[in-house]
This record gives C-alpha cells, structure tokens and sequence, in this order.
C-alpha cells in the first residue's frame, strides 16, 4: 500500500492522454460541480475534469453537505456533453458513476456494493464511502455535471452520519491494497470514460449499454422493503423489485402495483422502519 501527498494534473493528464479534453487540480473549492457549471457556461468543452483537493461546500442530492477534508479523498467533477442522449435518460448517469466507483473499489480488494440511486456502500456495515451527484446545466446542449465524492483515506473522527444514518467510512478502512489517490483517481477516470462511452452510443440506455444487468447484481437496494421519501413529504414503502433502462427505481407496494421512482423525485431510499 502506498499514499501519495497533492494530486499532480500532469501526471493525471499523461496517464488520461486522450480520455478527457483538460483536467485541472485545485488546492480548494467550495464545490466542483458548481465551477465545472460556471465553465460550462463560459464554453469549456465535453470531458473536462476538475479535482479538489478540497470542498468547503460540497453537496449532494436536495443540497445535503458531504464530508470533504483535505487530503483524504477523491472529489472529482466532470463536464459532459452527450449529444443525442434522451433527456430523459441523462438521470442513469448516476448509475454509470456507481459501476466505476464499485470496479475501483473491487479491484482494490474492498467488498462494496451500490444503494440506489446515487451511494456506494463498503464493508460488512455497508458504511457509505462514496458520493455521486449529476446535474443537468441548462443550455442550447445537453450538459450534465457529473460529481465524485469518493473517501481514499481515513476521515476521522466525529464525521456526521448521512442521510438515512448512514455511517461514513474510506477504502482504506475497508483494508484497500492502494491508497495512492493519484492511481486511484487514474484508474476511476479510466473506468468511468469506458462505461460513459458504451453508454453516450446507447443513446443512455442502460441495457443497451450492456450496464443494465451489472447494476442489478451489484446493487444492495433490489430485493429490500425499503421507504422512499419524496419531495413533498410523503413516503412510499414496499419492496424495490427492479431497476428500469433508464436507471428508474421500481418499488412493488401492497395492493399489487408496481411505482417506478423517477430520478430527481427521491430524498433517499433506505431500509424500511420495522
């Protein structure tokens, strides 16, 4: 196991060499998604990265704070232009980030799994170790703001639970084989621009895409009662039976029916209350 010290874009760059258009570190931020949104106004181009070292006001979905220390994690932002990807379908992206983030996570010898729609869970407590949200900027394009919190190092102490309770933990914690943020960082940017890529041709289909069935096996929400709190207050409970192509959680209630959860409608999906 090996720990690095700053995040070197030239060194992230060479080992990117023709994935991304630009990648760019930054000692400290408030939030990436929120400068990669600014660039996007201002013309940057598809595939640009941005990395924090950092962020002072990091969010996720309904502007929920996320723990991002200096030094400990990955905080990664990228800017993307899918022409010819269905609005309707840029809401799976969440689900191509989750498939990275797991793969990495995997090949670091860390058992984790993914929450539905935008967490990735590791170790037997099924603690959270990773973040993602993706935004969609408005525009005469289609752009979406994809963000990466992934925790590499230990947190320490007093780190807030998040939503649902969910305790925070790290790939190190986990007993990750590698916690060289740098390697780290190249291998999720080099599995994320696979998978992004088989999906952008599947005009975002995940089956199509051929990601629909890795997101079932590895996703821990299938198969749970679980309580899904929408935006107006009120709560759906019963069992999460499927994910749809388009990365839609479906939720069989009492009575028979079958309610598919739109992305953007959901607080949270969590085990439900006994």
């Amino acid at each position: 196991m090996s720990e690095t010290g700053a995040l070197d874009a030239g060194r992230l760059s060479a080992t990117l060499s023709g994935r991304y258009t630009a990648i760019q570190v930054v000692s400290s931020t408030g939030s990436t998604n929120a400068d990669l949104r600014e660039a996007a106004a201002k013309g940057a181009e598809d595939r640009t990265v941005l990395i924090a070292e950092e962020q002072t006001a990091g969010v996720g979905r309904r502007a929920r704070q996320w723990a991002s220390p200096k030094g400990s994690g990955l905080y990664v932002s990228v800017l993307l232009r899918p022409g010819g990807v269905p609005f309707a379908n840029l809401g799976s992206l969440s689900v191509v980030a989750g498939l990275a983030v797991r793969e990495v996570a995997a090949g670091l010898g860390v058992d984790a799994v993914l929450k539905w729609p935008n967490d990735v869970l590791a170790g037997p407590e099924r603690a959270k170790c990773a973040g993602i949200l993706a935004e969609a900027v408005a525009g005469d394009d289609t752009t979406v703001i994809l963000g990466i919190g992934l925790n590499v190092l230990p947190l320490g102490e007093n780190v807030p639970a998040g939503p649902g309770g969910l305790p925070a933990t790290s790939l190190a914690e986990q007993g990750a084989t590698e916690t060289d943020r740098a390697e780290i960082a190249s291998r999720l940017l080099i599995g994320f621009d696979e998978l992004e890529r088989r999906w952008r041709l599947a005009g975002g289909s995940l089956a199509e895409a051929g990601l629909l069935g890795d997101y079932r096996r590895h996703c821990a929400t299938l198969g749970q009662d679980v309580e899904v709190q929408l935006p107006d207050g009120s709560a759906l409970t019963g069992r999460a039976a499927d994910i749809d192509p388009a990365g839609q959680l479906q939720v069989d209630v009492p009575g028979g029916e079958r309610y598919t959860v739109f992305a953007g409608d959901v607080v949270h999906v969590r085990p439900a209350k006994a």
